[in-house]
């Protein structure tokens, strides 16, 4: 097995051990968000806090994942297109 085949399958490894390890050290309350957090602790610190505004559209849970999921595979989609157009803007400028 060559020099650069064994760094490769433990590269694999590694992204597989940083993908499951967190799904054995995970607590069992599952994933809350950072902004029902932070209302829990404003709401706690000040107990007559009342929000400027309520929400007008509120999704279920799926149909919020699904747009969150498009938003990144947009802004994913943007990002290569830019690294594309750059690198081949740099490549036809070097010739």
């Amino acid at each position: 097995m060559s020099r650069s085949t064994l760094i490769n399958w433990l590269i694999v490894l590694a992204v597989v051990a940083l993908a499951a390890v967190p799904l054995f050290l995970g607590s069992a309350t599952g994933f809350g968000g950072a902004d029902g957090i932070a209302a829990a602790q404003i709401e706690a610190a000040n107990t007559g806090f009342e929000p400027w505004f309520t929400p007008f559209f509120e999704p279920s849970p799926e149909t919020a994942s699904g747009l969150f999921a498009l938003q990144a595979a947009i802004g994913a989609g943007f990002l290569g297109y830019f690294f594309g157009v750059a690198r081949t803007r740099r490549r036809l400028n070097r010739d």
